[in-house]
């Protein structure tokens, strides 16, 4: 575990001097830079020595070792950009040409996120032929046989990466390949018009795939997993470890982000097209907004959270991507924004991607800095026009990639180190060099973060006055050059004030000067004071019968019980659940002494439902009118839990007395032996008759790319949407309280 004097560090954040010109310093390692006389430079530090070649694109700084970590961000991409990938999972581990960009020095691979994620951080800006070609190597067709009869054209849609319980709708993120895209629809060129063409075919498929598939209309939300963070012992309860019905049935913050994104950019591309379905994306937009902030916001922690339970559960986990993307995407308020960014917490040398932290877990996404999220946070930062945070992070960022020679996939929270011996605990697990969303954050921290150039092309600095000395030095200006632009900066006489913002733009041609002057805005202190672990997860709780209660025990004596995702009672260990016939399931979470929460415990339910097995179609009449829930028991052995395309996917149709059908889609993903599927919910009359049939739905195997994959079923023997379906289990719903 970690020492307590690390801890006693972790407490408070340091007020560090600034950093020397040509170097820094932190907990007794050092790295330090020279020019070299053919415009490059040296870096040392406790990796060794770098030599790093004379950048294409400089930064002209009073700090060398600024403008070197520029240039060696600039070589690192150089490395990434490649002619063939290769991954063991796909075409046998053969390389598969592609002008593209790899995920890293460990991974030679294109993965949705990962590539997305790292173009819209600024790729699209320095090899936009290159973003396209990697975009366009995650955009797929149909097989043939899943090509819709009758359609115009044919559907394209984004890969859902290979990944828990057998991939889509298990992870719903594939939606942040539109992310990226928005940069690259250039209506000037030919290229550009076509990949636009693209885009609105995948689009709109897509989202009107993720519509039918992945959204509950109860709670306005998509369902899935949080994006980028997808080893779900990590940041999800142990007990999902086996069985990720839990995730597959949740929303995540992250996730919904995406879609909302999506959704606008849709909104934008129709009104360019002039179709109709414009208003219906809007109105879908401002929905899902609205749906956002109501079910994801903790007010009494003044943050939104990470992922919250299928029945609404809240769960006591908070994730800094998820709450960047909110700030930035204007789902948050002004006022949620810079609440968010003061109630998460900050470590001496960063920012944590999860918090709380899970103790019994090792380094990789839990007790570490990512510097995409970093660049992420730094955008959110921007965003509320915070100087304090926009250094600690511009700082987090140098210093990541000073000390260890590159731009690195991860750094353990405490050191930044990219390796910590803690026996099983050691970590980070993975960390690739030249991560290619470390490398893009990296560059988009100097060009958005310092130069202050934005997506839409306009310059709009936001640079802290505490950053002055380090990058002005006694010069008068800094410049940043970049691809068709160039960027200079003239530093103000007087720098009464804690933010430098533009005080005058003039443009000559690709030439860019701007005028800088000081204003003092409310800063936000880095928040210091939060514990560092989470307490454990409970066991489930133990239910009993006793008369006209269901008697509910927790496993201690400071927990909280949650019935269908709504608290009940108080803090304790024993409940009296008033008894009816409403099939209810009961969570709880530990509480340590200053009232954080731990992740849930794994469910007890307890109620009355009914079986209906046999030959389908199959019937059932309901005993009282009301609403109902229906799922499956199915056993998936298609894949591992932790990767594959094969989650099967039902759509379970519904006719009720000679009425309209009514289809819903319900998930089967990889198992462990036979469990229940996600459900659905539905209402019934008194004495309804109701018949239901079951077809199949669709899953990524059914995309035509995944022709390419051998690592699994699914893949090059053809798809594969199968699972051991057994009985149909229809569970009468509470309505209302949980004591209903």
């Amino acid at each position: 575990m970690i020492a307590p004097a690390i801890l006693l560090l972790a407490s408070g954040l340091a007020t560090a001097a600034p950093p020397r010109h040509d170097g820094l310093s932190w907990r007794g390692q050092h790295a330090d830079v020279v020019q070299a006389a053919d415009g490059g430079y040296v870096l040392r530090g406790p990796f060794g020595e770098r030599k790093i070649p004379a950048p294409a694109w400089p930064a002209h700084t009073a700090s060398p070792l600024f403008d070197a970590l520029f240039a060696l961000a600039q070589d690192d991409l150089k490395q990434d950009s490649v002619s063939a990938i290769r991954d063991d999972a796909f075409d046998h581990g053969q390389p598969m040409p592609c002008a593209c960009f790899e995920t890293g020095a460990q991974w030679h691979y294109v993965w949705t996120r990962d590539v997305s994620y790292s173009i819209d951080l600024g790729l699209w800006r320095y090899d936009r032929e290159r973003a396209m070609a990697s975009l366009d190597f995650k955009l797929s067709g149909l097989r043939a046989a899943a090509v819709p009869r009758g359609s115009d054209s044919e559907p394209l849609y984004p890969m859902q990466d290979t990944g828990s319980g057998g991939s889509w709708p298990i992870s719903t993120d594939r939606v942040v390949w539109f992310l990226a895209a928005r940069h690259l629809l250039d209506s000037t060129s030919s290229d550009g018009r076509a990949f636009a063409d693209k885009v609105w075919r995948a689009l709109t498929a897509t989202l009107a795939q993720d519509r039918e598939y992945a959204f509950d209309t109860r709670f306005g939300l998509y369902r899935g997993e949080t994006s980028f963070l997808d080893w779900r012992e990590q940041s999800y309860p142990e007990w999902t470890r086996n069985n990720v019905v839990f995730i597959a049935q949740s929303f995540a913050l992250s996730t919904n982000v995406l879609h909302y994104e999506a959704l606008r950019l849709a909104e934008r591309m129709a009104l360019q097209r002039h179709a109709a379905r414009a208003a219906d994306y809007r109105s879908q937009a401002a929905a899902l907004k609205a749906a956002i902030n109501a079910h994801f916001w903790r007010a009494e922690r003044g943050m939104y959270m990470s992922y919250i339970g299928g029945d609404g559960l809240p769960v006591e986990a908070y994730d800094l991507l998820g709450l960047s993307l909110a700030i930035t995407s204007g789902v948050a308020d002004a006022g949620r924004a810079r609440q968010s960014l003061a109630h998460y917490p900050a470590w001496p040398a960063g920012s944590p991607v999860i918090w709380p932290e899970r103790a019994a877990q090792p380094i990789y996404h839990n007790r570490a800095i990512w510097p995409f999220v970093s660049a992420y946070a730094l955008r959110a930062a921007r965003a509320v026009n915070d100087p304090a945070l926009i250094a600690f992070e511009i700082r987090s960022l140098m210093r990541g990639a000073a000390l260890a020679g590159s731009n690195m996939e991860n750094y353990e929270l405490i050191t930044q180190a990219t390796h910590v011996d803690d026996g099983r605990l050691s970590g980070p697990v993975v960390d690739s060099r030249r991560q290619l969303w470390s490398v893009a954050g990296y560059l988009d921290m100097v060009s958005e973060g310092v130069f202050g150039v934005t997506a839409d092309g306009h310059v709009e600095p936001k640079l802290p006055v505490s950053l002055v000395p380090m990058l002005f030095g006694e010069r008068t200006q800094i410049a940043l050059q970049l691809p068709h632009r160039r960027i200079t900066l003239q530093r103000p006489g007087n720098l009464d004030g804690n933010l430098l913002v533009a005080d005058s733009v003039q443009r000559d041609g690709a030439n860019i000067l701007v005028a800088l002057k000081a204003i003092t805005v409310p800063a936000l202190a880095p928040r210091t004071d939060a514990r560092l672990f989470a307490p454990a997860t409970p066991p489930a709780p133990r239910a009993a019968r006793a008369g006209k209660v269901w008697r509910v025990r927790a496993d201690g004596d400071r927990e909280v019980l949650y019935v269908d995702g709504q608290r009940f009672g108080d803090i304790g260990a024993v409940w009296e659940l008033p008894w009816s016939p409403a099939y209810r399931c009961l969570r709880t979470a530990r509480l340590d002494k200053q009232g954080i929460e731990s992740l849930p415990s794994a469910a007890t339910c307890v109620g009355d439902e009914t079986r209906v097995a046999g030959a389908w179609p199959r019937h059932w009449t309901a005993p009282a009118a009301g609403e109902y829930r229906v799922r499956l028991d199915y056993a998936n052995a298609s894949g591992p839990i932790n990767t594959g395309i094969t989650a099967a996917v039902k759509r379970l149709t519904m006719r009720c007395d000679g009425g309209p059908d009514r289809t819903f889609p319900l998930v089967l993903p990889h198992s462990v032996g036979e469990q229940h599927s996600t459900a659905a919910e539905f209402a019934a009359a008194a004495g309804a008759h109701c018949v239901f049939s079951m077809q199949p739905g669709f899953n990524m195997s059914d995309l035509a790319n995944f022709a390419h994959y051998t690592g699994g079923a699914g893949g090059s023997g053809g798809p594969l949407n199968e699972a051991k379906v057994g009985a149909l289990h229809i569970l009468p719903a509470s309505n209302g309280a949980p004591g209903s």
